[in-house]
């Protein structure tokens, strides 16, 4: 579906532009925005690979599994029928982790590899059990604390004080954690009253 959406902005915004003869204008955009596309993507690639690099050692020194060890008994209340030992709660602690440090692409895998986990303990069913509707909602807001890609963005833009987002980063994606935990156990406990 939303192929065949992209497919008609495409054909509109062609016609569009056939008509009031401005092709000349989005073939520049065309051209101009795929050379920025390829810049920023070059910037955000020595970003992302600083802070993997980082998120290596810290795995390695020991500080993830810190981390990890302080949140677990606030995730065990969040995932209550997933057991503590269980490789889902790695993979969960992981992907917030990178989730906290801006490192979205790095999660993704750990996010992939919790998904795979919690499937299991639902006996590979084709509906999502509460622990995946839960931890979908705390992936998708998660806890920021250093927002790296829109640094590294903000960054190629030549910004005066990239970092200064930083504490407004941290304000917002709280917020929206907390909104996102709310709401997902005000459904569940909703639906469960049926």
């Amino acid at each position: 579906m939303v192929n065949i959406i992209w497919v008609l902005i495409f054909v509109v915004s062609i016609l569009f532009a056939a008509i009031n003869g401005t092709m000349d204008e989005v073939n520049k955009a065309v051209f101009t925005g795929a050379k920025e596309g390829v810049t920023i993507c070059f910037g955000l690639i020595s970003i992302l690979v600083f802070w993997l690099g980082l998120m290596k050692i810290a795995e390695k020194a020991g500080l993830l599994d810190s981390l990890a060890r302080v949140f677990r008994p606030f995730i065990s209340k969040l995932f209550p029928e997933v057991p503590k030992d269980h490789p889902a709660m790695g993979y969960i602690l992981s992907n917030m982790v990178a989730n906290m440090f801006g490192l979205g692409n790095a999660a993704t895998p750990m996010g992939i590899k919790a998904m795979e986990q919690l499937k299991k303990l639902n006996n590979n069913q084709d509906y999502a059990s509460r622990s995946m509707i839960t931890f979908l909602a705390i992936n998708t807001s998660s806890i920021t604390l250093i927002p790296t890609t829109v640094i590294a963005i903000r960054l190629n833009y030549d910004s005066v004080s990239p970092g200064e987002i930083v504490g407004t980063t941290i304000l917002a994606t709280l917020c929206s954690t907390v909104g996102a935990i709310l709401i997902d156990r005000y459904f569940y406990y909703r639906r469960s009253r049926r």
